[in-house]
């Protein structure tokens, strides 16, 4: 029996190793036998980076950089390619993790933590960089890491605006001419897990703001400072990036990266299952069992669990999606290439114990569907 484990990390629980790990433990508690493929992956968050270096054999830098709330983090980012190619998780420098839940307000948080390492990785010479942008604490739309670029956003008194998605309320104008020479020349690809645009119902403030620490009127004045954001640049850049798949990703860094950088948004499950060379190792499987912290209506729109599922339906591989929590509406995914759906947590459990328990909960449910599967 071969069953591979594909899992993306579950948000401040597991990463993608760890989820799939507990699994296999608990799967192979009760059939010895099985054979199980663990397949960590990643969308654009957390987990991009060590996927890709290890598939290509590369190597890791750590630098020092401001998080979300400028104060100093240790990032990682990865180089292969003989270091032609930077992989970078702007999640490492400003993700939600990295801020305590009674400190998110997305107002206050920046994204020039990404900036910097950006910058690390244009002055060591590189001709590409993936940018992962799942995972963000913030929803400035790349405004602080267009300034650590050397790119001025100034209100109309001619001064640099706040930090934040609350400074955006300020900008009266954009200037590109302090841009860092170095980026001249290196193509920027945005792995995104998300299709959302940058404003509206659906746009970054709306559907991610919350998580993010907004209050329902944090949300308005946010989605109403992108707008004056997406105005800006299409009058001093010329470029229209309100309504494109993939520009509210970030808290609309997937809009900054497109407005300041020339970048492209790229599904970036896509490029980790071609990276893992996932349609291979699933070949011959009983089942694939994918999944994340939450299933929702929002997995089908470029989430790993929804790419692995695709990827398996193809070779008619039952597929078992797996979260710490199913919402109402995730039972959609079952007219989407799942054959049934299981949250791993057992019961109505505090988040905190939820998610610090998360480990013990995946290797439970793994040894209880062995079970099942035995009795085929």
């Amino acid at each position: 029996m071969k069953i591979v484990i594909a899992p993306d990390s579950f948000k401040e629980s597991m990463s993608a190793a760890e989820a799939a790990a507990a699994f296999a433990k608990g799967f192979l508690r009760k059939i010895p036998t099985a054979h199980i493929v663990q397949i960590p992956l990643a969308d654009g968050g957390e987990g991009l980076t060590t996927a890709l270096v290890k598939a290509a054999e590369g190597e890791f830098i750590k630098t020092t950089v401001n998080g979300p709330l400028f104060s100093p983090v240790e990032a990682v980012y990865g180089l292969i390619d003989n270091g032609k190619t930077a992989i970078i998780e702007m999640a490492e420098a400003s993700g939600l993790h990295l801020v305590p839940r009674a400190e998110r307000n997305p107002l206050l948080t920046s994204t020039c933590g990404t900036g910097e390492l950006i910058k690390h990785a244009a002055r060591r010479g590189v001709k590409k960089i993936i940018l992962g942008i799942g995972g963000s604490a913030t929803n400035d739309g790349g405004s602080g890491m267009a300034e650590a670029l050397g790119i001025r956003l100034l209100d109309d008194k001619g001064a640099p605006i706040p930090p934040g998605g609350g400074g955006l309320s300020r900008l009266s104008s954009i200037h590109m001419e302090g841009k860092l020479p170095e980026l001249n020349g290196i193509q920027i690809t945005a792995a995104c897990d998300v299709d959302n645009p940058l404003t509206g119902k659906k746009g970054a403030s709306a559907i991610f703001g919350p998580q993010k620490g907004a209050t329902a009127e944090m949300v308005q004045e946010l989605d109403k400072n992108l707008s004056r954001l997406s105005s800006i640049v299409k009058r001093d850049l010329g470029k229209n990036v309100d309504s494109i798949p993939g520009s509210g990703a970030a808290g609309g860094l997937g809009a900054g990266l497109l407005a300041f950088l020339d970048a492209r948004l790229e599904k970036g499950i896509s490029l980790v299952l071609d990276a893992v060379r996932f349609d291979e190792q699933i070949a011959s499987a009983s089942l694939v069992v994918t999944g994340e912290g939450r299933l929702d209506g929002q997995t089908l729109h470029g989430k790993t669990p929804m790419g692995a599922a695709e990827r398996a339906r193809k070779q008619q591989i039952p597929v078992i999606g797996i979260a710490g929590s199913l919402s109402p509406e995730a039972e959609i995914l079952l007219e989407h290439g799942f054959t049934s759906l299981f949250s791993i947590t057992p019961g109505v459990l505090p988040l905190e114990q939820a998610l610090s328990d998360g480990k013990e909960n995946m290797e439970r449910f793994a040894y209880s569907l062995a079970g099942v599967l035995q009795l085929k």
